[in-house]
């Protein structure tokens, strides 16, 4: 009989500490931090497209770096994995690791972020349009 006093009690702390968990993670984060980016060069796109430019940059991610939530509406681009894997996570669940040799293509309807949960390095080139 005194173990039933013991049951419910557990039950709502492991369901309150399971439920608390999921919350605390479906929170993206907004702020970026151990990403380091790098203008490699720069493409003045006048007079098809003035007032844009085509940027490559470097962008390496130090482990534990993330790219917080951001939106590519008015950025589209497409980004080379040199070298370390990549973790893409979306609203709604979906995550993806890309490796070295992937592309990633954020087009004007991708809204992500983006993490760096391995103990090396992550290294992009990154190519966007975007207005100065």
């Amino acid at each position: 009989m005194s173990a039933r006093r013991y049951v419910l009690p557990l039950l709502c702390l492991v369901v309150g500490f399971t439920l608390g968990t999921a919350i605390g993670q479906s929170t993206p984060p907004t702020d970026t931090k151990g990403v380091d980016f790098k203008v490699m060069t720069t493409v003045d796109l006048a007079p098809d497209m003035p007032g844009y430019q085509l940027r490559a940059r470097q962008i390496v991610f130090e482990p534990g770096g993330i790219a917080g939530l951001h939106s590519h509406k008015d950025r589209p681009a497409v980004a080379y994995v040199k070298e370390g894997t990549l973790t893409e996570m979306r609203e709604g669940g979906y995550v993806k690791q890309y490796h070295p040799g992937d592309i990633i293509t954020e087009s004007r309807d991708v809204t992500h972020w983006a993490e760096n949960k391995s103990g090396g390095k992550i290294v992009l080139v990154g190519v966007d349009i975007v207005k100065p």
